[in-house]
């Protein structure tokens, strides 16, 4: 399942983050004064605004998707995850947030920064126009009263008045639940808001499991595997498979893959790596199934990080090795697949969709990028 490279803001393209700068306005024009005490940034993202105001020992950065992460940490910057932050009792002077388009996810956020504020503390959120700014402001406007707003870069900033016990709690509590796990398909799989499909199976992925071959053996790798569907497929469905190593980028997704395999007992070794594919991967693979994630939110196509998946995959597959690759039939990934692989067919094609089998060639294996980390580096808690 496509992991969730749709919160990718559009402006990643152009190197040119319009909300996060947006996100400092209210500091630069003397709307908000900076504080002394801690500062805390839910989905945090590096870049110039951050150096610009905050201090390393001063700022605390969560973020659950990979290249954002990693890009914070080279920058020298403080990188907790979700669950170090229920169990942190430090309050924060000022809480920043870049909140996520799916509303649900969203609003739960906004109760965390509320909860983790401190008295006379102020929460300042951005969102991109085409992302859920409206919604986003009024919500923390019904949630805790707007202290000020702004607009500029097609996008809209937007500020609580100082902390001290004036927000509605009852409806913080609940709002903090919605992005909770939760049971979905009858109960056979676990998922929550903000996940890529977190409570369906895309059209897409239904297609590749249609059409999954029975004799799928070895080693195999799900490449962006989301919350599980398409490894607890192949599990099922392939009963010649030893191992399998599932990578997602986001997080989120990546602990509920391991929740919702774990409830499968064991079939085949298991290994999930909180990883950017597109970095290159680990390993020889016999086979590889995936559904490479193709837009932004603003509904931009984005094939280039598809088609670094199937070089990735043609770059760890060992010779003769298989990849299933199920993508939006529009996309230019023709040329790719015939540069990478030995033999290309079209196995089916549905709503718009395409199902490709791809057979390296048995000669002249290419050598494997080694990626970075595949692991977190703040330990294991509810990421991996």
């Amino acid at each position: 399942m496509a992991p969730s490279f749709d919160d990718v803001p559009p402006c990643m393209a152009a190197q040119h983050d319009a909300p996060l700068e947006t996100l400092f306005l209210p500091f630069a024009n003397g709307a908000l004064s900076w504080p002394a005490g801690p500062v805390l940034f839910l989905r945090a993202r590096d870049g110039w605004p951050l150096r610009e105001y905050a201090q390393p020992a001063q700022l605390v950065c969560e973020q659950s998707f990979r290249p954002f992460a990693d890009a914070l940490e080279a920058s020298g910057w403080q990188v907790r995850d979700e669950q170090q932050l229920i169990d942190d009792t430090t309050r924060y002077a000022l809480v920043l947030v870049l909140p996520p388009r799916q509303r649900e996810e969203a609003r739960a956020l906004f109760a965390r920064a509320l909860a983790l504020a401190a008295p006379g503390g102020t929460v300042v959120a951005c969102q991109h126009n085409n992302e859920g700014a409206r919604s986003g402001e009024s919500d923390l406007q019904s949630l805790a009263g707007l202290g000020g707003k702004l607009t500029k870069n097609h996008c809209r900033a937007y500020w609580t008045a100082p902390l001290n016990g004036q927000h509605d709690v009852a409806l913080a509590q609940r709002w903090a639940s919605l992005d909770a796990p939760r049971a979905i398909l009858g109960g056979r799989f676990q998922s929550r808001p903000g996940i890529f499909a977190w409570d369906r199976i895309d059209p897409a992925s239904a297609l590749l499991v249609e059409q999954l071959p029975a004799d799928l053996a070895g080693v195999g790798a799900d490449l962006g595997s989301g919350f599980g569907y398409l490894s607890a497929e192949v599990l099922a469905r392939c009963p010649g498979v030893t191992a399998l190593d599932l990578y997602e980028a986001e997080g989120r997704a990546l602990a509920l893959a391991r929740a919702n395999l774990a409830a499968l007992g064991k079939p085949a070794a298991l290994n999930y790596h909180w990883h950017d594919v597109t970095a290159g991967i680990e390993g020889r693979y016999d086979f590889i199934v995936t559904n490479p994630p193709f837009h932004t939110p603003s509904r931009a196509d984005r094939p280039d990080i598809g088609q670094r998946f199937i070089a990735v995959a043609a770059e760890a597959l060992r010779p003769g090795g298989r990849m299933w690759l199920v993508a939006n039939r529009h996309l230019p990934y023709e040329q790719i697949l015939n540069e990478s692989f030995g033999q290309v067919r079209v196995a089916a094609e549905r709503d718009g969709f395409k199902l490709i089998e791809a057979t390296k060639a048995s000669r002249s294996p290419t050598p494997v990028r080694t990626p970075r980390s595949t692991e977190p580096t703040w330990g294991r808690g509810g990421r991996a």
